[in-house]
């Protein structure tokens, strides 16, 4: 499913054009983010699909996004990561072959590193310094595409590592916040936090009420027909079930270490961890030439 987003805005500044690819199975969208006035632009969390049951990856998700750029005649600048996703496998090396651009995602990846290279047994030889990615980038930090101006935030909580992406009047928020109706991210992986998400959100909903934000994943709430992805700030604040209309850190705490309880582990967790950390690839073959994914026994 692809739809593009050009609706009339109240803010002033720039204003990207942006484009949505709905990926079904892991519920992921992938954007493709345009300044208007060139043809350059950025990729914003994209898939590699994987069947668990063969161990088999497939790129029909990320090939759209390629044919997608290539009919449009684009120049890839970024192809952004909002966090190392648990959910689904990144494309990043793959759409980096095919269509260039700088693999980014937030500098405290290397406390992920450091925490699933353990969990998973890296050894010594699994770098846990980031430099698998072309860029680490920080709070405050700015980057262009175009004539468009993008900056960072820091919104950890759901990982250590999550960044907010804000690109002229958009923010591409991760897993952080959900539609309204639907709510935030979990935060009961290794380093999350649900304090800290409550403060990451606090600093997303500072941003003008007109600020479209881009989710990265949506479940379909009970009671709506479609998926949906895009919201903006003043939604986020007065509709979101699990933050909006005042509700104090301490409701949500509650609330979200509650829910947090009751969840399983999102189904793709293992391969998705092992090969995002590394930027999208995959380790590295063994002695047979062969490609193995661990699955560790009562760690996650």
């Amino acid at each position: 499913m692809l739809r593009d987003t050009q609706r009339e805005t109240m803010m002033s500044g720039a204003k990207p054009h942006v484009t949505g690819f709905f990926d079904e199975a892991t519920n992921t969208i992938t954007y493709v983010v345009r300044d208007p006035g060139s043809k350059a632009c950025a990729i914003v969390d994209s898939v590699l699909d994987f069947d668990y049951a063969s161990g088999r990856t497939d790129t029909h998700s990320a090939d759209a996004v390629v044919a997608h750029v290539k009919a449009e005649g684009l120049e890839v600048v970024w192809i952004l990561e909002t966090h190392v996703h648990a959910d689904h496998l990144s494309a990043a090396p793959y759409l980096q072959e095919r269509v260039d651009g700088k693999i980014g995602i937030g500098a405290n990846i290397t406390v992920v590193q450091d925490t699933f290279g353990k969990i998973f047994n890296e050894g010594t030889e699994f770098q846990r310094d980031g430099s698998q990615f072309d860029q680490l980038f920080r709070e405050g930090d700015t980057f262009e595409i175009g004539a468009l101006k993008g900056r960072v935030l820091h919104t950890p909580g759901h990982t250590p590592a999550c960044l907010t992406y804000v690109i002229g009047d958009a923010a591409f928020v991760g897993d952080t916040l959900f539609m309204p109706d639907f709510g935030t991210a979990r935060c009961d992986f290794p380093g999350g936090s649900a304090e800290t998400l409550f403060a990451s959100i606090q600093k997303i909903l500072t941003l003008p009420d007109a600020t479209r934000i881009f989710v990265g994943h949506d479940y379909k709430a009970p009671g709506r027909d479609d998926y949906a992805w895009e919201t903006t700030v003043a939604e986020e604040k007065a509709r979101n079930v699990h933050v909006g209309a005042g509700r104090s850190a301490a409701e949500f705490v509650e609330m979200r270490q509650a829910r947090d309880k009751t969840l399983g582990m999102p189904r793709l967790i293992v391969p998705s961890l092992q090969v995002n950390m590394r930027a999208g690839q995959m380790p590295p073959p063994e002695e047979d030439g062969s490609t193995y994914l661990k699955v560790p026994v009562n760690k996650l």
